[in-house]
């Protein structure tokens, strides 16, 4: 009876680790429609580690799956402690190779950017409409 008690244990136990880590896993935001995720041969997993080879000692805020300039890409807002803004890192999701190099965005263009994809979503629903 104790060697079930404590085998039921463990496993609450390692379930309980393993959900802890799925969570720090995933601690940024993610924007990566089922649709695109079929078709990138790159992993989601793959990316983040080309933008943390691209940022050192920076953390994935937010990772989007996207078409951009006809090609399906991981978009990834890399922060990094100390250093204002954000540094935005681009994998071809098909080749996995860095698109455009690392782009630095202050806190200024990254409103002025969030401004026009808000506009550019509102037209696109506006037109379907």
């Amino acid at each position: 009876m104790k060697i079930r008690i404590l085998a039921t244990a463990a496993a609450i136990v390692t379930l309980a680790a393993g959900h802890a880590h799925a969570q720090a896993q995933t601690s940024y935001k993610r924007d990566l429609p089922d649709s695109l995720v079929r078709e990138a041969k790159v992993t989601e997993s793959a990316a983040i580690a080309m933008a943390k080879k691209a940022v050192p000692n920076g953390e994935v805020a937010s990772i989007e799956l996207e078409r951009e300039g006809g090609k399906l890409i991981y978009s990834m807002d890399v922060k990094t402690a100390g250093k204002k803004g954000i540094d935005e890192v681009n994998v071809d999701a098909k080749t996995g190779r860095m698109v455009g190099g690392v782009q630095h965005e202050n806190p200024a263009t990254e409103s002025a950017e969030a401004k026009a994809e808000a506009a550019a979503a509102k037209h696109a629903a506006k037109n379907k409409a």
